[in-house]
């Protein structure tokens, strides 16, 4: 397995999955900001006393990040694919005719279709002093919101499920349809239905006496302090904080002025609710600053607090590498999750191979990138080799420096050029610049694969690190705790014809320098998409091959399992060629990995990334979910009967399957099958001889007639 350390259930959860391993014994928890009856309370030391509950796990307007908001579907897979003891969230509104419905906004016509079947429906009106336009649900009955179906309220998620008609719950619906272990309703905007002769806290007081309610939650004092007293004693009242310079509208302070005076709130509510930066704060440029006391304060004020605001898809802080588990274990540290990056010495399946180091942290293929893989707990790190302009091989992601170094801000800038040989995009070259011209004038510049969604690497690290010589990357990994060792060659016969560079020779010749091929203590692989390059291996090295399929196949026949165990140990494929994806959505599980591992040829899968726009829908904007499709070996999948559900690895096409004909994205195209004339390749050519004419000397020649080009379209332009 191959993962890049940016190391990303999309449902926005109040508190989190994590707190599924409840199955385990209950002193085992040690939880930041969770009910505080169990006295969880976080140390100005930074330590966590142990007490016994797991975190409460609630979810918000169901599994929303994959189905809408409040929908049936929501909330019946947010019961399914997480905690038995989930709890359900409602965001209470109310109709014309006093019915509470399960809506996330105030406004419906983000999170319904209501603009379909009432198009002169928009109005504007007063809600909590600011005039707000759209559709409101206080316009409507019951009866004429039936027709009126949930949508996907956030764009970045899927709008696949959108046709599907979801109808707007009632309280009731949430309670006879699922009857979920608890259910939490929350109110804003008490003032507004008042305006038309609606009380809410009426509602709230009759609704409770029909349904089991365990949590009343509301930012608004007035409406607490009108109920409280009024409910049963097992229904649980909690002041919800809006965002710190937010005024609350009873009594007019802020909310962050509020949260100094928490035992005024403890005369209303037995908890407080609030977003997760109260507890860590992050700074401007969405760093973490020093935990809060606010979990300690509320605890002396004899209140349970809740943290949210979670969710995979959104945006937090960079020190968690948009990894969400990651997040979650800074508030709850335990549980099946919790030492699995603690691992020792102990190499065994699967082989975690870093991505050009942990690239997701620090520039990629830098001495941070590497030291931060093997801090983080890689088996193998990999070293993609590249030639400089004096034939030094050189640990470089990409062979074009655009792609990871600051060579287009350089005086290098001038030299770009287009060699189709290697890719059709400008670029300069490896090697068109010497060992000396990197180090001297240009800085790493970490990757950005996904900044069309905004999700930046590490931006306060964007330019660290060193550059590091093959022999370099050698040297540092000798006495660090690895098993092994991945150099990947590309581009080897353009070197070779090109440049007169053998790079399957330099590299032997490093290794050989460095002594791996004296020693036994870490394995050497060799990793190429060039059969070629591996067959020259094999001829001279003992190492490990792997052979890369850099195109996606549904399976591999005979001819090619036969070609390639003449020159290859292992194989490394796309996941797309283990799951195919149509519109994001996984289809299914091809052929090409039982194929591979009958043949007795070992796989490895690449690129395992954490951001959320790397991942199919199916594994719910989870790197741990996703992982879990491919093996399946960390401890929380070992708990017997205890094991959580949503621990199973994602089955591909059962989400596809959900979406109505009419939204179903266009069939895909046929999957190629591998062929042994896929792998077959010439055997590579031997370097040039100093008499051929140079790729230097051609591409000048070419940069010539590009100017005499221009020149001669300056004087004659075309009309």
């Amino acid at each position: 397995m191959r993962g890049s350390h940016v190391c990303s259930v999309v449902s926005s959860l109040v508190f989190l999955w994590l707190g599924v391993a409840a199955a385990q014994k209950a002193s085992s928890w040690k939880t930041l900001s969770v009910r505080s009856y169990a006295m969880h309370v976080y140390k100005a030391n930074g330590q966590l006393t142990i007490s016994g509950n797991a975190p409460a796990i609630i979810a918000k307007g169901g599994f929303s990040g994959i189905f809408p908001d409040s929908s049936e579907f929501a909330y019946q897979f947010a019961l399914i694919a997480s905690s038995p003891d989930t709890i359900l969230y409602c965001d209470v509104r109310l109709t014309k005719d006093g019915l509470g419905i399960c809506l996330p906004d105030i406004k419906m016509d983000n999170c319904t279709n209501i603009p379909d079947f009432y198009q002169q429906g928009r109005k504007s009106y007063l809600v909590n002093g600011v005039s707000t336009a759209g559709w409101f649900s206080v316009d409507y009955n019951g009866t004429e919101l039936g027709q009126v179906s949930l949508k996907q309220s956030i764009f970045s998620r899927s709008p696949r499920f959108d046709p599907s008609f979801f109808p707007i719950l009632a309280v009731e619906d949430i309670a006879s349809k699922f009857k979920p272990p608890g259910m939490w309703l929350n109110v804003q905007h008490d003032s507004f239905y008042s305006q038309f002769n609606l009380s809410m806290s009426n509602y709230i007081l009759s609704v409770s006496k029909r349904v089991i309610v365990d949590y009343i939650s509301s930012p608004e004092v007035s409406f607490l302090t009108k109920v409280s007293g009024k409910l049963s004693n097992n229904t649980r009242l909690v002041f919800r904080f809006l965002d710190e310079s937010t005024i609350e509208p009873s009594t007019k302070q802020t909310y962050g002025s509020m949260l100094k005076n928490l035992t005024f709130v403890k005369t209303f509510a037995s908890g407080i609710i609030v977003p997760k930066k109260y507890i860590w704060p992050v700074s401007p440029d969405n760093y973490l600053e020093p935990h809060t006391s606010v979990v300690d304060d509320a605890h002396k004020a004899g209140l349970e607090i809740y943290a949210a605001d979670f969710a995979n898809d959104f945006m937090f802080s960079y020190n968690h590498s948009y990894d969400p588990l990651a997040e979650y274990l800074s508030f709850i540290d335990n549980g099946c999750f919790t030492n699995l990056k603690k691992r020792k010495t102990d190499h065994g399946k699967p082989l975690i191979i870093s991505h050009n180091g942990a690239s997701g942290d620090y520039p990629a293929c830098t001495d941070l990138a590497y030291q931060k893989a093997v801090d983080d707990g890689a088996d193998v790190i990999d070293c993609p080799v590249q030639l400089t302009k004096d034939g030094i091989p050189i640990c470089m992601s990409s062979i074009n420096l655009m792609d990871d170094t600051t060579v287009a801000k350089s005086q290098f800038a001038s030299q770009t050029a287009v060699i189709k040989d290697i890719e059709s995009v400008l670029g300069v070259f490896t090697f068109n610049l010497t060992w000396d011209d990197i180090i001297k004038n240009l800085r790493p510049k970490i990757s950005t694969p996904f900044s069309s969604f905004k999700l930046d690497r590490n931006p306060r690290y964007r330019n660290v690190g060193n550059f590091m010589r093959l022999s370099d990357f050698l040297d540092f990994t000798k006495d660090k705790d690895l098993s092994g060792i991945m150099i990947s060659v590309e581009h080897a016969a353009f070197v070779a014809e090109e440049l007169g560079f053998d790079m399957v020779d330099s590299v032997i010749k490093t290794l050989d320098a460095a002594g791996y091929s004296n020693q036994t203590a870490q394995k050497v692989m060799i990793q190429s998409s060039n059969s070629s390059v591996l067959v020259k291996f094999k001829q001279q090295t003992k190492y490990d091959l792997v052979y890369m399929i850099n195109e996606e196949v549904k399976d591999a026949a005979p001819s090619s399992l036969a070609a390639i165990k003449k020159f290859a140990d292992a194989v490394s494929v796309e996941g797309n060629s283990i799951f195919p994806e149509n519109r994001h959505f996984t289809t299914y599980q091809t052929n090409l990995v039982e194929s591979l591992q009958n043949a007795g040829l070992p796989v490895y899968v690449y690129t395992l990334m954490n951001e959320f726009a790397s991942q199919p829908y199916d594994f719910f904007s989870d790197a741990t979910a996703q992982i879990n499709a491919y093996v399946q070996v960390n401890t929380c999948m070992h708990m017997g009967n205890n094991t959580p559900s949503f621990m199973a690895p994602a089955r591909p096409g059962d989400l596809l399957q959900i979406i109505s004909k009419p939204a179903q994205p266009p069939a895909m195209s046929p999957m190629p099958l591998l062929t042994g004339s896929d792998v077959a390749e010439p055997p590579l050519p031997p370097a040039r001889t100093a008499q051929a004419p140079s790729l230097a000397s051609r591409m000048q020649a070419h940069a010539a007639i590009v100017v005499t080009l221009a020149m001669l379209l300056a004087c004659h332009p075309l009309v």
